[in-house]
């Protein structure tokens, strides 16, 4: 066994292009950590309300609703590579607009507008990236080395997780959120690339059908299949609440607790490293028990995970460890909210990696290459398509009911998500089954 699983990862790191992949996306998943903060941290320099926080991330994300499936047919009949080259070169022209307008004055005159426009604009790539990111990776390497693709991509993301908050936060507050996203446009030009040095024969599908009938034959995929539509719920009602969550979430902590970069970037490392831990298990444990209950019980596990939100209050404000001062970021209050969201961050991020790894896995091997461009919208449409409406839930019930409620209701459904694969074939698979026909 343990000569078997050498070969397939020596295979990996010998093969012409997965490397590639794999340098591309560690780039720019790195750079992702200094958009992810500088853009809600820019935002809270315009001093935005709960409710602009909710449209800001739902601007974002709401080009999967809006495209994704027809996103998916354009991905079936082109080539990936080329897509993805040209998405990354677009998202760092975008965010780049942020930096340029902060130091020519123009970001207060422009306001929360510029941001909302880079969002969705960014977001729209996104969706041709992503959509191509997972359907490219079943054309460059063998069925049996997917898993192994996967985990080794899911460690850079990992591992961006854990170390880039920090280093993120600490940039932001030396050099202000906007000026830190020129690193995240940066960063995409380095992935694009990379990716352009990939050499591979793509499969380009003939036009023999309209796109309204490659789009209804990519839901009729997911739609069809109890293991996938399962696993669209579950991931769908997850998303839903857990971004109505962080939305209702991160205004409370900016606006009420005060929380600076720098705290959000150490919280985010410490928590993350449960992601790495996830890594590591994942294929063990669905090993062990079984793929079907490993996707269960890391869907169950990453939704009580977020319960210590609901603790998080004024009233534990208080410091239990400074770290500093500190010439970059002064002294740093790490309290007992600051705690309990490093525990909440840790377990949902063991829980989320162990879950993306078994259940993506499972879709790309018993879906047919010539649908996965489909597919893969389809369930992106389905999952993704639920987190503007989260974003947009979280800022509109924070604003007229308080934030604390608005935690609370995000908690609770995100908690029950685990019902759709616990109630559905999913449960019983002891390995993953043959390719569908």
């Amino acid at each position: 066994m343990t000569i078997a699983v050498e070969a397939e990862s020596q295979s990996l790191w010998h093969h012409p292009n997965f490397p590639k992949l794999w340098a591309s996306e560690t780039i720019s998943q790195f750079g992702t950590q200094f958009s992810g903060l500088g853009i809600p941290f820019t935002a809270a320099l315009l001093h935005a309300t709960k409710l602009d926080y909710g449209i800001l991330f739902g601007s974002a994300q709401l080009p999967f609703a809006l495209f994704a499936l027809f996103v998916g047919v354009f991905v079936d009949r082109h080539r990936r590579k080329r897509i993805m080259v040209s998405a990354n070169i677009g998202r760092g022209i975008l965010l780049a607009l942020i930096p340029l307008a902060f130091v020519t004055g123009w970001l207060g005159r422009l306001g929360m507008p510029l941001l909302y426009t880079v969002s969705f604009l960014v977001g729209l790539l996104t969706v041709f990236f992503d959509v191509s990111y997972q359907a490219i990776l079943p054309s460059l390497v063998e069925r049996s080395q997917m898993a192994e693709g996967n985990r080794r991509l899911e460690t850079s993301r990992s591992t961006a997780q854990v170390f880039g908050p920090s280093i993120a936060g600490i940039v932001v507050q030396i050099i202000t959120a906007p000026v830190a996203i020129a690193i995240d446009a940066l960063s995409y030009i380095g992935s694009a690339s990379f990716l352009s040095l990939i050499r591979s024969e793509e499969t380009i599908q003939a036009r023999a059908h309209s796109v309204m009938h490659d789009l209804k034959e990519g839901l009729h995929v997911v739609l069809s299949n109890r293991l996938l539509r399962s696993i669209a719920g579950s991931t769908g009602t997850s998303n839903l609440f857990s971004n109505a969550l962080f939305v209702s979430a991160f205004a409370y902590l900016v606006n009420e607790l005060g929380f600076t970069p720098g705290l959000f970037g150490l919280i985010f490392t410490l928590g993350s490293t449960g992601a790495l831990l996830g890594v590591f298990v994942s294929s063990k444990l669905a090993r062990r028990i079984g793929v079907g209950r490993a996707i269960v019980v890391s869907m169950i596990a990453g939704g009580l995970g977020a319960t210590p939100f609901l603790a998080v209050s004024p009233s534990l404000g208080y410091s239990v460890l400074k770290i500093g001062p500190l010439w970059i970021l002064g002294t740093v209050q790490f309290d007992m909210n600051s705690a309990l969201l490093m525990v909440a961050f840790f377990i949902t991020a063991f829980s989320s990696v162990v879950y993306n790894i078994n259940q993506v896995s499972l879709r790309q091997a018993i879906v047919p290459l010539r649908l996965q461009g489909r597919m893969n919208a389809s369930m992106r449409w389905i999952v993704w398509g639920t987190l503007p409406l989260g974003s947009f839930l979280g800022g509109g019930l924070a604003e007229l009911f308080g934030s604390r409620t608005a935690i609370g209701i995000g908690v609770i459904g995100g908690a029950l998500a685990f019902l759709w694969v616990l109630l559905s074939p999913v449960r019983s698979l002891e390995t993953i089954p043959e390719q569908l026909e």
